[in-house]
């Protein structure tokens, strides 16, 4: 593996965040218009439900005391009927051994990677541990992977293959899917969008299954959808013998519900795994504040404002549609609240990012800043530009018409 990807790298601050390569990019750079728009961070901006001050207050007693790292009885059961309603599984889900809370997606999918390179050198295995990841990827995947010491391996995710991984190429390569420890892929796609199908999901916990490594499905944008409901990772599991071994999904309050600064979210599925994920929490993991796990638990079982929030970005979708067309390949994407646009017309992603800044003031993320380039010197978001819908539908409307521009 190469020296920029080690756990050394990770602890002097050698890789660095595509926020903080973006700001290296543009430093010293003026933006070329007196009301810049940034697009860069995925920050949802839509109302958060308004009775969560009031539930963290009704708790506030529960900050003088220590909170349950396994989450109160309330909120695994808030999850457990969340999960049951949107994927019919009602009854299903056991909220005391297969729900684990945790501050956040991201928290939960980097701690996630110890028990998995743990179970697999359990295994007997002679060789590094390779935790595989969707490239495009998220930075906590690669994370867990340098911190627990595997290799990451990364997975191209182009259109060439519906911007997920090939499977077909996984499973050609016998000899890393013997070492592997997991398997992180998320659906719908940050950035690109893309949603994997039911016999999809299938096919990657099938070889979880095989060679037995975790598949870790990060189900964090699994209600922002423009057409049918996404379907989940545990509604395919429950359907076969097996039930959730092999399988942890991850999803969050972050996107669903307008609620980033919570910090709240869960990990479900194989009970034996999670079990284990909680004595790693428990040594070195940070609790949920009991008045969070008790407003959290009100905003599971409400509905309402995430149809409301659903219909928001459709409309923003909306806007995106009229004003850029078929320009850089632009095709609504199926889940998520990013636009993943080709730039190849007018150079690359970090070209573009640089002009959009110097000339029209607005702010976007490089593609390839959010993927790693392979041993062949491709980096499968290299054209690309992330755009994230955030902002209200006439501040989208000012950006993209000021970026259909770029190429002139």
């Amino acid at each position: 593996m190469s020296d920029t990807l080690s756990l050394a790298a990770l602890a002097d601050g050698t890789i660095l965040s595509p926020f903080s390569r973006l700001r290296q990019l543009l430093d010293g750079v003026a933006p070329g218009h007196a009301k810049p728009i940034d697009l860069t961070l995925g920050e949802p901006r839509e109302t958060m439900p308004p009775f969560v001050a009031a539930k963290i207050a009704e708790a506030e007693a529960l900050f003088a005391k220590y909170p349950p790292i396994r989450g109160s009885d309330e909120l695994r059961a808030a999850i457990a009927a969340w999960i049951g309603r949107r994927f019919n599984l009602e009854g299903i889900v056991d909220p005391a051994t297969e729900i684990l809370p945790c501050n956040g997606s991201r928290e939960g999918l980097f701690y996630a990677a110890f028990p998995a390179v743990g179970r697999k050198q359990k295994q007997g295995l002679a060789e590094r541990p390779a935790i595989l990841m969707c490239n495009p990827f998220y930075q906590a995947y690669l994370g867990g992977a340098l911190a627990a010491g595997a290799e990451p391996v990364f997975l191209d995710a182009t259109a060439a293959t519906g911007h997920l991984p090939d499977l077909d190429a996984l499973e050609a390569d016998p000899a890393l899917l013997a070492r592997t420890a997991a398997l992180y892929l998320c659906s719908p796609a940050n950035p690109q969008g893309a949603v994997a199908s039911e016999a999809y999901i299938a096919r990657a916990l099938a070889l979880a299954r095989t060679h037995d490594f975790m598949l870790f499905f990060d189900e964090c944008y699994s209600e922002i959808y423009s057409g049918a409901p996404p379907p989940g990772g545990l509604e395919v599991a429950a359907k076969t013998p097996e039930r959730f071994r092999n399988l942890v999904v991850f999803n969050s309050l972050s996107k669903r519900s307008n609620l980033p600064g919570l910090r709240s979210g869960f990990s479900a599925g194989d009970g034996g795994f999670l079990a284990t994920l909680f004595e790693v929490r428990n040594l070195i993991g940070p609790q949920m504040p009991g008045p969070t796990q008790h407003a959290s638990a009100a905003v599971w079982a409400e509905e309402q404002h995430v149809t409301a929030n659903r219909l928001a970005y459709s409309r923003k979708y909306d806007v995106a549609d009229a004003v850029l067309g078929d320009r850089f390949g632009y095709r609504r994407p199926a889940g998520g609240f990013f636009l993943w646009l080709d730039m190849s017309q007018i150079g690359d992603g970090a070209h573009a990012a640089l002009t959009l800044w110097k000339r029209f003031g607005v702010k976007v993320i490089p593609g390839a800043y959010l993927a790693q380039t392979g041993p062949d010197g491709t980096n499968p978001g290299a054209n690309y530009i992330r755009v994230a819908l955030v902002h209200d539908e006439g501040t989208i409307r000012e950006a993209l018409e000021r970026l259909v521009h770029v190429s002139a």
